[in-house]
This record gives C-alpha cells, structure tokens and sequence, in this order.
C-alpha cells in the first residue's frame, strides 16, 4: 500500500500548498481520501485524475470537498482514457444535501457507506468511526486484504479515547494535528500532544501529523508529539509528495 500527501492544511491552502488529500494506491487501484482546496492538482502532478477508480470523503467542510466539484468538470470535458465510465465518489448521508452534488451527470456518482459496517472498496476494508466535530465525520481504518496492512486516518475531530482502540497496531496512524497546544474557546482539532498519545498508547508503527496549521513550524508539533512516545515510534510532519509505504 502507498499513501501520497497531496494537501495537508486545515482550513485553507497556504503558501502554494492544499489541503487535505491523500491518495492511496495498491495493486493498480487508485483511491483518492478527501478532495480538499487545490487537491485535484497536486493529483494531476503524480497521477491522471481519470486514472482513479474512486473517491472517499470524511465529511463535508469545504477543505475536506472544494476540489470535488472540478475533479467532476475534469471527468465530464476531458476526453482521454477513464479507469471506468463514472467515478464513484462515496460519502456518508447524514448531510443530503452535500452528499446529493457528489452526483454530475455522466462523470461521478454518489455512492454512500454505512459507517455502521465495513466498506469493501476495491482490494481495501474500510472501517469508520464518527469523530468529535462540529458536523458528521468519520475516521477511517483502511487494511488491504491481501496483505493485512492498514492505516488509520482520524479525519477532523477533538481527542476521542475511542481513537486509540480504532488505531490500535496500525501501520500507519495520519492524525488532524491542528494545534502545538491547547486553544483558547472551542476546540475541533487534535493538540501535537495528543496526537502523539494517540499514536502511543494504540501502539502504531508510524505517526504522521497532518491537518497542520499555516502558522507553526511543524518540526516544533513534531517536537511536541514526541516528549509523550517512545523511541521507536517514527514521527513526521505530512508534506505535499511524501510518499509512505507500508
């Protein structure tokens, strides 16, 4: 399985960067996870959009889907070779009327998941978990069938102890690490610390921060994952074209 950082910024590009979008790739599938602002290209830079064979989004927030409505232009007006006929985009209903546009006649076609029980989605096994968020979001547990792997991405959400059992021995944990600390008022997001508690009590194999604010240098939230892991844990800070494979 390998996993490609296209977007990692919560809330809004920055600095000729996107935000969340991963694409992840196995055995000639290509599954794009959130579909954020300035996604599609980055996509178009490591892969034909017409080449992915489905799209999966972890709730409606527009840095999450504002690529979403151009990758369906990109798949109605462009005329080369398509993995299939319609892109299948797959999504949860509790929001009707954010889940009906990933309808567009003749490109995609909303498909929803019971986060209630395992997607089968091409050689994956998606499981989910709804998150601490303003509105509906889910965290994602992706294990490829054939080889057992899996990695684990928590979407947005505020610290949540079910997270650590959803994660528990991944090979692979990407967490929404929107703060170096705690926040003043309200707080959606995950701190660098928590993040890496996260990471260390579910007894993963790899931690990588993403969802990261504009404003930080993310080597200092690495810094602050790491005062509450283990040595052996390996810590990184997501980057447009970071490629992990496990």
């Amino acid at each position: 399985m390998k996993i490609t950082i296209l977007g990692f910024y919560g809330g809004y590009p920055y600095d000729n960067q996107a935000t969340s979008g991963y694409l992840i790739q196995t055995e000639n599938y290509n599954l794009l996870l959130d579909c954020g602002s300035g996604v599609l290209l980055k996509l178009e830079q490591v892969l034909d959009p017409l080449q992915l064979n489905a799209v999966i989004l972890s709730h409606y927030h527009a840095d999450h889907i504002a690529d979403v409505g151009v990758l369906q232009h990109y798949w109605q007006l462009n005329n080369g070779i398509k993995q299939q006929p319609i892109l299948p985009i797959y999504g949860h209903k509790e929001d009707q009327a954010n889940f009906s546009k990933l309808n567009w006649t003749n490109a995609t076609v909303a498909k929803a998941y019971d986060p209630d029980l395992t997607l089968k989605l091409g050689p994956f096994d998606v499981n989910f978990l709804a998150t601490k968020h303003p509105v509906t979001a889910y965290a994602m547990r992706f294990t490829e069938r054939k080889t057992n792997h899996s990695f684990v991405f928590t979407a947005d959400t505020a610290y949540m102890d079910a997270l650590v059992a959803f994660a528990s021995h991944a090979d692979l944990l990407i967490t929404d690490t929107n703060f170096l600390a705690e926040p003043t008022g309200a707080k959606w997001h995950l701190t660098a610390e928590e993040s890496g508690r996260i990471a260390s009590e579910a007894e993963v194999k790899q931690l990588l921060l993403s969802h990261l604010p504009q404003n930080i240098d993310p080597k200092k939230l690495v810094t602050s994952a790491k005062k509450v892991t283990n040595s052996k844990l390996i810590v990184k800070y997501a980057a447009t074209g970071k490629v992990i494979e496990i």
